[in-house]
C-alpha cells in the first residue's frame, strides 16, 4: 500500500518509513488507548473499596421504646427494640422486682418485642447488644393505674373442701371487660377434668367441673390478672397461684316428706339422722346445696332474713349455711325431741336435735357437723318449695352443663 504525504514544513526532507516501522507505529496507538483505559478502572476500583471500608466502619445504631429515662411508660404496650445499620444479638429487660419480659426477634433480627406488656408501677433495665458489638443499656419506669379491682376467691388456699365446692371469684369492682377478666383466670385439675367459668353478675365469676370434684383432687387457681383492664380505666394487681384440694366425697339428701336426712360418704351410707324443716309458711328451699360457712354456734335474728321479730336466738349450735338467704342446716335444742323426724316447723332451715352450748357430742347436730366440711352437698328434696337459685350460695349444681357453659364469656 502506499505511504500518505506528510508535509515538511521545516524544509527538511520527509522521513520514510519501512513496512515494519510503519506497522510498528500503527501498533503503539492501541497501546496508549489501553493504558489509558486501565488507569481509569484503577480509579474506580480504588473509589469503591473506600466506601465499602466506610460503610463497614458504621457502627449499629440501637432504639429502644419506652425512651431511656421515661417516668411514666405506658404498661399497656410492649417494649420494643429497634436497630439500624447492624442486627440485634441479645435483648434483656429486667424489672426491680427481679421480673424479667421475653420478647422475639423478626427474621431479619433488627427488631425485638416483648411477649408480653411490663407490668405497672416498675422500673425496667433493657440492655441491648448488637453483633457488631455495639452496646446500650437504658431504664424506663411505667405509670401506676388509677383505679384497681382485686378478685376475692373461695376456698382458701391450701384447704381441703367437700366435692361439690366450686372455685367462686368475687370482684371488688364490677366487670365489663368479662372475656379479658377470665382469660387471665386458670382453674386446673389434677386428675385432669374440663373446668368451664360461669358469669353469675358482673361481680361474681364461678368455676366448676360438668360432675362433682373426684375425691381426693388437687385443684390450682391462676390469677394474672395484674393490669388487666376489667372496665375502662380499672385494672387488675393479682398476679398468683394457689392450690387446694378435694377431701372424700360426702353427700347428704334430705327428705322432707320422710322427715329424714341420709348421710352417704364415697358412695356408702354412714349415717341417717331424723331433721324438721321448713313449715307450710316458711318452705325450705329444694335442689342441690354446698356447705359454705359452719359455725360451731352463732346468732340466728329473723330481722337479717325479712321476718321482722319472730326470733332472735345467741347460740345456735353446729350451723352450716346452704344459701346466701339464710338457709342453714343446724342443730335445735329449743324444741322438742319429738319434732325431729315428724313434723316440719322451722323458719326454713333442716333442723336436728341438739343441745345447748353445742359440746354435746352424743346428739346428732354435733355428729353431723363433726363429719362435714365446707363443700360438702347437701339435697333437699319434697320441701314444698321450688329449686334454689344458682346464685343463691354455692349452688351452680342446679344449672345443666350446657347452661353452665352459656355463661362463659370466652
Amino acid at each position: 500500500m502506499g505511504v500518505p504525504h506528510i508535509s515538511n514544513r521545516s524544509g527538511r526532507q520527509p522521513q520514510r518509513w519501512s513496512r515494519r516501522g510503519m506497522l510498528a507505529a500503527l501498533g503503539a496507538v492501541p497501546a496508549a488507548v489501553v493504558l489509558t483505559g486501565c488507569s481509569g478502572s484503577a480509579d474506580a476500583s480504588e473509589g469503591t473499596s473506600t466506601a465499602s471500608v466506610r460503610a463497614a466502619a458504621k457502627k449499629a445504631a440501637i432504639t429502644v421504646t419506652p425512651a431511656d429515662g421515661t417516668k411514666k411508660a405506658d404498661f399497656a404496650a410492649p417494649v420494643e427494640v429497634t436497630v439500624t445499620d447492624g442486627t440485634l444479638a441479645s435483648v434483656k429487660v429486667t424489672g426491680n422486682d427481679g421480673s424479667t419480659l421475653t420478647g422475639s426477634l423478626n427474621d431479619a433480627k433488627t427488631t425485638w418485642a416483648s411477649t408480653t406488656n411490663p407490668y405497672s408501677g416498675t422500673k425496667y433495665t433493657v440492655a441491648v447488644t448488637a453483633q457488631d458489638g455495639t452496646a446500650e443499656t437504658t431504664t424506663f419506669t411505667t405509670k401506676s393505674p388509677g383505679e384497681t379491682f382485686v378478685g376475692w376467691f373461695t376456698p382458701e388456699a391450701n384447704t381441703t373442701s367437700g366435692v361439690g365446692m366450686p372455685v367462686s371469684i368475687n370482684f371488688s369492682h364490677a366487670v365489663s371487660d368479662r372475656a379479658a377478666v377470665q382469660k387471665a383466670i386458670t382453674v386446673t385439675a389434677e386428675p385432669a377434668v374440663e373446668i368451664v367459668g360461669h358469669w353469675f353478675s358482673d361481680t361474681r365469676l364461678d368455676f366448676r367441673p360438668e360432675t362433682y370434684w373426684a375425691a381426693g383432687t388437687k385443684i390450682t387457681l391462676g390469677l394474672r390478672l395484674k393490669d388487666v383492664q376489667g372496665t375502662a380505666g380499672v385494672y387488675g394487681v393479682q398476679s398468683k397461684d394457689v392450690t387446694f384440694h378435694i377431701g372424700r366425697e360426702q353427700i347428704s339428701t334430705v327428705d322432707l316428706s320422710t322427715k329424714e336426712m341420709v348421710v352417704k360418704r364415697d358412695g356408702e351410707t354412714i349415717a341417717g339422722y331424723p331433721v324438721s324443716g321448713g313449715d307450710s309458711d316458711h318452705t325450705t328451699w329444694s335442689g342441690i346445696m354446698v356447705i359454705s360457712e359452719r359455725f360451731k354456734q352463732t346468732r340466728m335474728e329473723s330481722s337479717t332474713v325479712g321476718l321482722g321479730d319472730e326470733y332472735d336466738i345467741s347460740d345456735v349450735p353446729h350451723a352450716q349455711r346452704l344459701t346466701t338467704s339464710g338457709t342453714f342446716v343446724h342443730g335445735n335444742y329449743w324444741a322438742p325431741t319429738s319434732v325431729f323426724g315428724s313434723r316440719n316447723t322451722s323458719h326454713g332451715c333442716v333442723g336436728l336435735h341438739d343441745a345447748k352450748g353445742a359440746n354435746d357430742s352424743s346428739v346428732d347436730g354435733y355428729k353431723f357437723y363433726e363429719s362435714s366440711l365446707l363443700g360438702d352437698v347437701v339435697i333437699v328434696k319434697n320441701s314444698g318449695e321450688k329449686t334454689v337459685e344458682p346464685s343463691n350460695g354455692l349452688n351452680g349444681w342446679n344449672l345443666s352443663w350446657s347452661d353452665w357453659k352459656a355463661g362463659s364469656a370466652v
